[in-house]
């Protein structure tokens, strides 16, 4: 159950960066339900791999090349998807920084409970 909540807000939130930011556009609710579940996927398979491999890039930032791979995480899911766009690469990383905020609202208000 805390699952398809977690997800539910997830939508939310990804309407919500649309709302907020102009780079990003999202066209319906079930658009926004599709990404948030693409970038989970995509943050739950491959963002793992990449930490790893860009390792001595992130040791050598103090962990600021965390957020450019978060920023392709976001940007990947818009060009898998029809109803979800990000406008270049600039606008990922700031949708994913408001994206990522709204997720630590969201991860404690679901701890919470």
């Amino acid at each position: 159950m805390k699952l398809i909540l977690k997800w539910l807000l997830s939508a939310v939130a990804l309407l919500l960066v649309a709302h907020l930011y102009s780079g990003v556009v999202v066209s319906s609710f079930t658009s926004a339900l599709i990404a948030a579940l693409v970038i989970g996927l995509l943050n739950t398979i491959v963002r793992p791999v990449l930490v790893v491999l860009t390792l001595p890039a992130t040791i050598i930032t103090l962990g600021l090349f965390l957020f450019v791979i978060n920023a392709l995480m976001f940007w990947s899911a818009s060009g898998l998807l029809a109803g979800f766009h990000v406008n270049g690469f600039a606008a990922a990383l700031i949708g994913s920084l408001i994206y990522s905020l709204l997720g630590v609202v969201i991860e404690m208000a679901l701890g919470k409970r």
